[in-house]
């Protein structure tokens, strides 16, 4: 298997090898692959370049798309294919650092360019050959008007044979003759046509010039002109055609006879409505798709002083599990119907409903007064999807969550609203769904915040911008420094120096606590090393290092190699190391996760109990739990820093101590602050303590200083 592609190059060589792969063989091409890959490459570098440009610009996208026309790629499905791929690859492979939301709205937006230069220039392409053929048929005019004068029977040959629709009429507008194609073109016999006048054939889609060029031939100021023009069928069809009409001249040069020339446009009419159609619509729903949304959604913030808009973005509440238990053919059922009852729900003037992609809805309100009319539009959506949803015989309960933005015109781009939007409905989702929520600008930056925290975490570890500082664990009967526990900190470029709870959450989140972990912990112990090595361990004897461990590094298959492997790597002693793990992940806890941490204490590692007292976890389950160390919550001990102390706290305390001490378990108490504290703990039976009463976390000599004090009295 070949290895993913490094640099901007190579991503965008993959992208365009992707898309020639999908497009090749639907196009009409005597090129190979291979030389089909090269000539889609600029393109592919076009669209790149708008993707990740300053100012966006959509226009390369309509150039993209006419130059797939003039590629050969002329199919529709080469379109269908080429926008799949876009809306699938062109972020991934060249979107580099960029906001994803923007990127995908950029991407929306290109797309909907490339469908409309691809619709343009299969017109353009159209109307050229078009052209030609009206060309020829101009140079067959002459023929035909020599014919009249010359012969009968070559003028019938030249006019029978001729594959586009023929007519000849007088001055008046009466039909004199008509060839086989057109006749056919109207589904009507020569009588049929004949009976017709020109002027009869009047069409609600005329274009506003029609009949004044009309007029400006038949009265012989004009030769001739060419447009596109609609008749309505016997069948009440309508025939669309390329139509030029010449005006015939006689020997002395007076006009004589009109001579029309149509060919029919119908099919190529309706597939260049289906791409647009196809291009701003989805496909499952029918309801407008995301282009088409973000058209809606731009003309809407762009309208003048006055005006307003609201934003409704419903995010469908446990959709997933629909797909997982009854399959994907069943969720799109479901999604159908649901699309449905939205619709029904935005019928009002300046309403529309489009879905954005898989369970995810929008509707948008414009006009003076949408901070009611939204409130009103949420409500109705919620109402509509109250009624349970039948899907292959069962009856299924659908909710959703909403978040709703509404304000001004032309304070917020299209892009920022919809982001908005996103937020809150999260917001609503993480209170429990089946509600809507109001956008709240802080509540905004603290998700957009926490979003940017969250896709800078992979590259802070590899910039080195975390930093761990070290807090004394003190043994309360002599006051010795026994060890630390090692604290990561993040040194952000952008927000300073940032405490575990900013960003262990969503390292957690992401999976990138594993590798974080994995680093702290090794340089923790390689910091345990130095301490002992540089004080040789005679005099303070040996500090053990304290490491916290996150619930999904006790399920990763590689914590107990990794631990080994560093002990080993640098040659400290299992039982200088200390792993601590919240109660509230063990409780419940079953013997597969329980065996890594039994593996680790049978070699000599500490398991410390850390919150111990917050998880109302079972007391009889810490015999079965491989831990040594039980760290007590700061809760059970703040009513000790006055004197005299809660006594309800005295006997909580005493009583874990000496269950504690029962079953050969140490306890170690966190945040003593004061004097007071730390003596009624030593007298209460606890070993060790740390807080900044002893110490604040700080820098790893500092602990050596303090250590070094301690020993010397």
């Amino acid at each position: 298997m070949s290895a993913e592609p490094d640099g901007p190059e190579d991503r965008l060589r993959r992208f365009a090898t992707i898309w020639s792969r999908a497009v090749f063989p639907v196009t009409s091409t005597s090129a190979t692959r291979p030389e089909f890959e090269e000539r889609l490459l600029p393109l592919a570098r076009l669209l790149s370049e708008a993707l990740r440009a300053r100012s966006f610009d959509p226009e390369a996208g309509r150039t993209a798309g006419a130059a797939l026309v003039e590629a050969h790629c002329t199919d529709p499905e080469a379109l269908s294919r080429t926008l799949d791929c876009v809306d699938a690859y062109l972020v991934l492979y060249c979107g580099g650092d960029g906001d994803r939301e923007d990127l995908r709205a950029r991407s929306g937006r290109l797309q909907h360019a490339m469908a409309a230069g691809f619709a343009q220039a299969l017109r353009e392409r159209t109307l050229a050959e078009q052209e030609a053929i009206a060309r020829a048929a101009l140079e067959a005019q002459g023929v035909v008007a020599q014919a009249l004068h010359a012969t009968e029977a070559r003028f019938r040959a030249v006019f029978e044979g001729a594959a586009i629709g023929i007519g000849i009429a007088d001055l008046e507008g009466n039909v004199l003759q008509v060839n086989g194609a057109l006749r056919r073109m109207f589904g009507l016999s020569e009588q049929g046509l004949r009976v017709r006048n020109v002027k009869e054939w009047v069409h609600p889609d005329d274009a506003p010039q029609t009949w004044r060029l009309y007029d400006e031939l038949v009265s012989g100021e004009r030769e001739h002109y060419h447009l596109e023009k609609a008749f309505y069928r016997p069948d009440g069809t309508v025939l669309w055609t390329n139509l030029t009409v010449s005006l015939l001249r006689d020997a002395d040069g007076d006009p004589q006879y009109q001579l029309a020339l149509m060919e029919d446009t119908t099919e190529r009419r309706l597939l260049n409505l289906r791409l647009r159609y196809e291009a701003t619509h989805d496909a499952l729903t029918g309801l407008p798709n995301r282009t088409f949304f973000f058209e809606r959604l731009e003309k809407a913030l762009g309208a003048g002083e006055g005006q307003r808009f609201g934003l409704c973005y419903l995010d469908l509440d446990g959709f997933k599990t629909v797909n997982d238990s009854l399959g994907h053919a069943a969720g799109d059922r479901l999604l159908v119907e649901v699309a449905d009852r939205l619709q029904a729900c935005a019928t009002a003037s300046g309403e529309m409903v489009a879905r954005l992609g898989g369970d995810e809805f929008v509707a948008l309100t414009t006009g003076p007064d949408t901070e009611r009319t939204v409130d009103e539009l949420a409500a109705r959506i919620m109402n509509a999807l109250l009624a349970p949803i039948s899907v292959d015989g069962r009856e299924l309960t659908v909710r959703g969550s909403i978040g709703i933005v509404e304000g001004p015109a032309g304070e917020r781009s299209a892009a920022e609203v919809l982001r908005s939007a996103d937020i809150t409905m999260y917001r609503a989702k993480s209170a429990g769904g089946n509600r809507f929520e109001l956008a709240d600008p802080e509540a905004d930056a603290r998700a957009i915040t926490r979003h940017g925290l969250t896709t800078a975490l992979p590259t802070a570890l590899d910039r080195g911008e975390f930093f761990i500082e070290y807090q004394p664990l003190v043994h309360l009967g002599d006051g010795s420094v026994r060890g630390a526990e090692a604290l990561v900190r993040w040194l952000h470029p952008q927000h300073g120096v940032l405490s575990p709870d900013r960003f262990i959450p969503l390292a957690e989140h992401t999976g990138l606590i594993v590798p974080l972990g994995r680093w702290v912990l090794e340089q923790s112990v390689r910091q345990a090393r130095e301490w002992r090595d540089r004080h040789g361990g005679e005099a303070l004897g040996p500090l053990r290092i304290n490491v916290n461990l996150s619930p999904c590094q006790l399920t990763h298959p590689g914590l107990v190699q990794d631990t080994v492997e560093i002990l080993e790597r640098t040659g400290v002693e299992p039982d200088a190391l200390c792993l601590e793990v919240t109660e509230s992940a063990l409780i419940g806890a079953d013997d597969d996760l329980l065996k890594p941490l039994r593996r680790l204490a049978e070699m000599g590692v500490d398991i410390a109990l850390d919150d111990f007292g917050t998880g109302y976890s079972n007391l009889a389950n810490l015999r079965r739990l491989p831990v040594s160390v039980l760290k007590l919550d700061r809760s059970f001990t703040q009513s000790m820093q006055q004197f005299p102390a809660d006594p309800v706290d005295l006997k909580i305390v005493e009583g874990i101590v000496s269950l504690a001490h029962s079953l050969d378990l140490a306890v170690t108490v966190e945040g003593v602050e004061t004097g007071a504290q730390a003596e009624q703990l030593r007298i209460l039976g606890c070993d060790t303590a740390q807080g900044w009463y002893y110490a604040r976390p700080g820098p790893p000599d500092r602990l050596h200083e303090l250590a070094l004090v301690d020993a010397t009295g």
